[in-house]
């Protein structure tokens, strides 16, 4: 088969997969992304079969793997990047069906609002913060649906959408100038136990090295972020899974408080 068959077949089988609940057991001989390139060209062709019914609006972007804790959990060692579908955003709070997951992951983020087009490129820590409109305490919510992790690389991992199925943003602070957020202190709170702590500077040195890092992978791509779009810059906690029943807080001193409960 040619390349872009079997992009469009790598894409439509994990598509499926989602529409299915089925579990992640990585793709089907000759359909495996051979690098990163080739896996977001599956992550495109995946996000094309959503907007083919109707459901591929794109709210925003995260930013996975920023963390050395989370790079460690799947064993890449390298930041990769989803796009938040806008039926996945959701404000907080958000009570949803544990059914409609595989294995709901959370994970403990501060998120970005933009207020302008990023599509120049050349982007570091200082130049994109005039173009954050407001930060925010948020969870990310993931399924990995249930891989065996020895099973997983960079490029699976990609063309699975960075295994983003949404996010729940809490109140947005338009003075988060006055805030350091690299030295802010994160706190995941799963069903009043302390599940995991972080701070803002774990995420490559600063949450905005990570907004950077997309913006410019994203010009890359010819897929640049927009004004209004969300970021999620990526966990400072490790993922921890939820079942039904369970409750989440990502607290964040200054940026406030992000809760999802599921049913």
């Amino acid at each position: 088969m040619d390349t872009d068959d079997k992009i469009a077949r790598a894409a439509r089988h994990l598509f499926e997969e989602h529409r299915a609940g089925a579990r992640l057991d990585g793709l089907p001989d000759g359909l495996w992304p051979a690098d990163t390139d080739a896996g977001y060209a599956v992550q495109d062709a995946l996000l094309a079969d959503y907007a083919a019914i109707g459901e591929g609006e794109i709210a925003g972007w995260k930013v996975a793997l920023t963390t050395p804790v989370m790079q460690a959990l799947v064993g890449v060692d390298q930041p990769c990047e989803g796009a938040i579908l806008k039926q996945r955003c959701h404000a907080s709070p958000v009570r949803l069906a544990a059914a409609d997951f595989v294995n709901i992951g959370v994970e403990s983020e501060i998120a970005v609002r933009l207020n302008a087009d990023l599509d120049a490129g050349g982007y570091d820590r200082t130049s994109i913060a005039d173009a954050v409109a407001a930060c925010m305490a948020a969870i990310e919510i993931v399924d990995d649906r249930g891989i065996d992790y020895m099973k997983i690389d960079a490029p699976l991992l990609i063309a699975d959408n960075s295994f983003n199925f949404g996010c729940v943003l809490g109140p947005e602070v338009a003075d988060w100038r006055g805030l350091d957020l690299a030295a802010l202190t994160g706190q995941m709170v799963i069903n009043d136990e302390v599940a995991g702590e972080g701070v803002g500077g774990d995420v490559m040195g600063h949450p905005f090295e990570a907004l950077a890092w997309l913006a410019n992978n994203l010009v890359r791509r010819g897929h640049p972020l927009r004004a209004g779009q969300v970021v999620m810059t990526g966990s400072i906690v490790s993922t921890k899974w939820l079942k039904a029943g369970d409750w989440i807080e990502s607290r964040i001193p200054g940026l406030g408080t992000a809760r999802l409960e599921v049913s």
